[in-house]
């Protein structure tokens, strides 16, 4: 028997008061918005076409189940899981009916946090999904490095009870990315996360080649840069995944050769731009709702030029009505009070503290122009760059905020995925000292190897996602700071450590 749980008990205190009006949730899935909503990509050709509203809406709701820890297994509790074997199912939130007990702002922050780390595939289920098998596996916890908190505990991913004596293991939920472990065991929610990502899939099942051609297809390229991963084999696959590092993933619409730095999500409220490649302008928590529904699988099924993703794995055209499709969906609530959530987050406490050697470093960022581009207050200007050899089309120059110049960085990741449109964003430099593997495919590890000359020789291996394995390959572009002296570069990192 399923247990639906008395929601305003699990997310708010029993004597909350009703301190203003229930907030107006907008709606997410619009025709005329879903249609215009991202940047055009570098060949207009793939550009995506979204489904229609009323087709979107009847996509059934997933419902957001309790969850459970997930410690190591020489960290969990004795008799842990036959105890998880012999609760009910308990639905926090079936998406459906709007609750009356979320009367404020404050009440949708709390119930986003059930959003946040709600899981949206469960083994057995269709998708790129870890087994059950595998977080019980000590050998794969080794060979994966998976880091857990303080308290033993894994939490990039939960135990589930859908069905009484049927333990599942949820994954895919926000918090598998957007969660940082911290060196002393804390955990920050929302911070670019260090699940070592490509590590554990190259120890579990390899994704198989259909659903890579789902994930990663450019059809409109010739060749299609999916054709070199397909028809690797098994084990040269998994060594690509395993070159991926911890805070750097091979999202969909990205490439396993092409990979993307997970973002940190604190501070994304004042992000004009969503995404490395700026995909998508962010101008009200609307954007940032579609962006959620885009990226849990509405742009799956898209049209990229004729090509719908999930057309080549489930069902042509695909059925509305059938959750495998993009795993349910969220609610407009449900979205809204995740927006308000990720808004909400703050960022850990910075043990860097202001010295003379960081004011140093602080004259060296504006002397060098630094802020030209890394602005107050976000240290960043919120405007987008070309990459080397794309043209920017005249009628972008009034739709959106374009620097004249490029850093030139390595455009695969912009020119030759489903995410590329030939720019990139310029990040935000709040948070550097509690991120890692920069660049925006995660080349280096951190930021003395970023601002190392070194690193645009041709014989340099970097340190964070090597693109050729071991072998050398120069991490080009962004060449400000590298012709620093190496104690201004020093005095200058230390500064940005205190960002």
């Amino acid at each position: 028997m399923i247990q639906v749980a008395a929601f305003w008990m699990v997310i708010a205190p029993a004597q909350t008061k009703r301190v203003n009006q229930p907030p107006v949730i907008p709606k997410t899935w619009d025709d005329k918005a879903m249609n215009t909503l991202e940047i055009p990509l570098a060949n207009p050709v793939g550009s995506p076409k979204a489904v229609p509203a009323a087709y979107y809406y009847q996509i059934p709701l997933r419902p957001i189940y309790k969850q459970y820890p997930v410690y190591a297994p020489d960290r969990e509790p004795a008799g842990y899981m036959d105890r998880l074997k012999q609760l009910e199912p308990i639905i926090l939130w079936d998406g459906g009916v709007r609750h009356p007990k979320l009367d404020t702002e404050e009440d949708f922050v709390k119930a986003g946090s059930l959003v946040f780390e709600a899981s949206v595939f469960f083994n057995g289920d269709v998708g790129p999904v870890f087994n059950l098998s595998d977080v019980r596996n000590k050998t794969w916890w080794r060979k994966s490095g998976m880091p857990v908190n303080s308290k033993g505990i894994m939490p990039f991913m939960f135990y589930v009870v859908r069905e009484k004596g049927k333990v599942e293991l949820g994954t895919f939920s926000c918090a598998m990315c957007h969660t940082r472990i911290m060196s002393d065991g804390k955990v920050v929610n929302g911070a670019q996360g260090n699940i070592p990502f490509g590590a554990a899939l190259a120890q579990s099942s390899p994704v198989p080649p259909p659903l890579n051609r789902a994930l990663y297809s450019v059809p409109w390229l010739h060749p299609d840069p999916i054709e070199e991963v397909v028809t690797m084999n098994d084990r040269e696959q998994r060594q690509l995944s395993a070159a991926i590092p911890a805070g750097v993933n091979a999202r969909h619409r990205t490439s396993l050769v092409n990979p993307v730095q997970i973002p940190d999500l604190i501070g994304v409220k004042q992000r004009r731009y969503l995404d490395r490649t700026g995909l998508q302008p962010q101008n009200a928590p609307v954007d940032f709702m579609r962006y959620v529904a885009m990226n849990q699988g509405g742009d799956s099924l898209s049209s990229f030029g004729g090509f719908v993703p999930v057309g080549l794995n489930f069902k042509t055209p695909p059925d509305p009505t059938d959750s495998i499709t993009v795993g349910g969906r969220y609610s407009d609530e449900e979205l809204y009070a995740l927006t308000q959530y990720v808004y909400s987050l703050k960022p850990p406490p910075n043990p860097n503290k202001p010295s003379r050697l960081t004011l140093r470093g602080k004259q060296l960022f504006v002397s060098e122009g630094c802020a030209r581009c890394h602005s107050l207050p976000s240290y960043s200007n919120n405007r987008l760059t070309p990459t080397v050899g794309f043209d920017v089309p005249s009628d972008h120059r009034f739709k959106y905020d374009i620097m004249k110049t490029s850093v030139g960085t390595d455009s695969g990741l912009t020119m030759k995925t489903r995410r590329g449109t030939g720019y990139y964003k310029v990040p935000s430099l709040r948070g550097l000292w509690y991120r890692s593997m920069f660049g925006h495919s995660g080349w280096c590890a951190n930021l003395e190897d970023w601002f190392d000359p070194r690193r645009l020789e041709p014989d340099y291996v970097p340190t964070g996602f090597r693109p050729n394995g071991n072998k050398p390959f120069p991490v080009l572009g962004h060449a400000y700071g590298l012709d620093l002296s190496a104690d201004d570069r020093k005095a200058l990192i230390s500064f940005l450590k205190t960002l």
